[in-house]
């Protein structure tokens, strides 16, 4: 995960989207939009993961250790997917991020998002607390349904997890970014 190889692979997965993207015809009414997930998506959480404590997973999973370095705000962008994002917004592509984090997160997540690169969105969906108990796989599919419901067509879709990109409506195209610390269904 710190070496060179997960850096390369999460650039194939960029580029191969770029290389679609960038041969789209966008409708001049900016409803097309690209969904991002944010975990190991476009932020990375590498840095809690690296932990001694975490140790990339070995140690059994604690959410209270893993909520308390989210509200840091501190997490680094995933170069390639940042490169990717830039990219899709001169393509004129409105950026949806759709995540599994907390609406309790909101700002920090916001503030982390532009600290780093991601400086402007169309919509950041954040799971509501009615939504806690809600599959990432429901859940996702769910707001994807509702983004469509609003006129929005998704051209893209790109998550490390299965459950961003399967399910109801994910898109015209889905780009699994590889993710060898956790599985979420």
């Amino acid at each position: 995960m710190l070496g060179k190889q997960y850096r390369e692979d999460c650039q194939v997965v960029a580029d191969t989207a770029y290389a679609y993207a960038k041969n789209l015809t966008l409708g001049d009414d900016g409803l097309d939009i690209w969904v991002f997930d944010i975990d190991e998506t476009t932020l990375s959480n590498l840095p809690y993961y690296a932990q001694p404590d975490v140790a990339f997973g070995a140690v059994a999973y604690n959410s209270t250790t893993f909520n308390e370095w989210e509200a840091k705000g501190i997490a680094p962008a995933v170069p390639a997917n940042l490169d990717l994002y830039k990219k899709l917004v001169n393509l004129g592509f409105k950026i949806v991020f759709l995540t599994g984090r907390s609406e309790t997160y909101r700002n920090i997540t916001i503030e982390n998002l532009k600290n780093v690169g991601y400086t402007t969105w169309e919509k950041l969906i954040l799971k509501q607390p009615s939504e806690s108990s809600t599959t990432a796989l429901v859940y996702k599919s769910t707001k994807r349904v509702e983004l469509e419901a609003e006129g929005y067509r998704i051209l893209g879709n790109m998550g490390d997890q299965w459950s961003d990109l399967f399910g109801t409506n994910v898109g015209n195209r889905t780009f699994k970014v590889p993710d060898p610390m956790y599985y979420i269904s």
